[in-house]
């Protein structure tokens, strides 16, 4: 969802003296439709752009909020659409009236973004409103309020500038999932109508996919092939650093990836810690990289995944024992989908599918985690914080 950070910061002043209020929202939106015109990766392909619906904009869904900050908050996983999930802080809460009612949202901080000084004020709402489902997108909508706007101790909440997440117009995009605190007992009807286009299938932008930095390639080349890594452990705070990082995508012709690919193999393969899998993080290294045991296969082998996604999940869910390299002395019941659809490159560089199911699909998703800084223990939080689970169990 960073493009729309980005987008959303970029108009967050939009709107010329002068114009009514009807107007300025309406240039807003005409500006953000342009924005998705300019991206070939983006959500919306650009004839579809057409099937975007707003509600006329009315100044009675412009509310202005009592700020309640929330001091000592500790970052927690807001779940995303995705079956992933991002590290957020509550910020503030809201206190509003609309719809004649009392109404209370919390305000979240991104745990990444507020590294960045350019983002250090970008705060994010998402919210449920009972228009989901019918008149407007079901899994709720967004809107981006900015921290230092909040004068003598309140903030205005513009309803008419909600929109849909990404996940509205296309698969493949990590999209949070409002939690449950972020529920409206009203109806919103301002903003972002339900998109009723085309849903698009996210392409696979290749550019965006990096070399190993000169760290990497220092953890790479202090030993040979035949030599196994050092696994980085929770107990140890740098290394944690590196597990709660997110990585990204390694150029798959990358000359280093060879090497990192055998000696990751032999690190999971150690007789003194050996596992079923293991994820170029453990190691150091914040790039998409797995080796999974493929216990589906003859043979039962283990295989190299470069730039692995799960693109899709399964509602039927297990679950069974985990443990973890990186964890010592810890398994837990963890409950995982399945059966997911696996999409990766292979050495050449194309993109491959395949569906996945058992045991081996319960191993891809505990990898595939670590490359998003998810840890199991984070998993056992979520399940904790589900208080009411729809999904059929085996």
């Amino acid at each position: 969802m960073r493009l729309i950070v980005i987008i959303l910061l970029s108009l967050a002043t939009f709107g010329v003296r002068g114009q009514s209020y009807q107007q300025q929202i309406e240039d807003y939106r005409s500006a953000l439709k342009a924005s998705y015109t300019k991206d070939d990766y983006g959500p919306l392909r650009k004839e579809n752009i057409q099937y975007l619906d707003y509600y006329t904009a009315s100044a009675d869904y412009r509310v202005e909020a009592e700020v309640e900050m929330l001091i000592g908050e500790k970052p927690f996983r807001m779940p995303t659409y995705d079956g992933t999930s991002d590290e957020y802080k509550r910020y503030a809460l809201l206190h509003f009236i609309v719809n004649g009612q009392k109404h209370t949202l919390t305000v979240y901080q991104s745990v990444a973004l507020f590294q960045n000084p350019k983002y250090k004020d970008y705060l994010f709402l998402p919210f449920l409103d009972q228009s989901n489902g019918v008149e407007t997108y079901t899994g709720g909508r967004y809107i981006e309020l900015d921290a230092s706007q909040i004068r003598s101790g309140k903030i205005f909440i513009d309803f008419n500038k909600a929109y849909n997440p990404y996940c509205a117009y296309s698969s493949g995009y990590r999209c949070p999932q409002p939690p449950a605190e972020n529920t409206l007992t009203t109806s919103i009807f301002a903003g972002e109508k339900a998109y009723k286009g085309p849903k698009n299938e996210r392409a696979v932008n290749k550019s965006m996919a990096k070399n190993f930095t000169e760290k990497e390639k220092s953890i790479i080349l202090n030993g040979d092939s035949s030599t196994k890594l050092h696994v980085f452990q929770i107990t140890n705070e740098k290394e944690l650093a590196v597990l709660k990082a997110q990585s990204q995508d390694i150029k798959h012709d990358d000359p280093l990836l060879e090497t990192l690919e055998k000696r990751m193999f032999l690190t999971v393969q150690d007789p003194e810690h050996s596992g079923v899998g293991i994820a170029a993080p453990q190691v150091g290294i914040n790039k998409n990289l797995i080796w999974v045991q493929r216990f589906d296969k003859p043979g039962e082998p283990f295989e190299f995944y470069i730039n692995p996604k799960i693109i899709w999940r399964s509602q039927l869910t297990k679950s069974g024992p985990e443990g973890c390299l990186s964890i010592p002395q810890r398994r837990e019941e963890v409950e995982r989908n399945y059966v997911i659809r696996l999409q990766y490159w292979d050495k050449k560089g194309n993109i491959k599918e395949e569906n996945i199911e058992g045991f081996t699909a319960v191993i891809f998703q505990h990898e595939v985690d670590h490359l998003y800084g998810i840890l199991f223990p984070d998993r056992l939080q979520e399940q904790e914080a589900r208080t009411i689970d729809f999904k059929p169990k085996l």
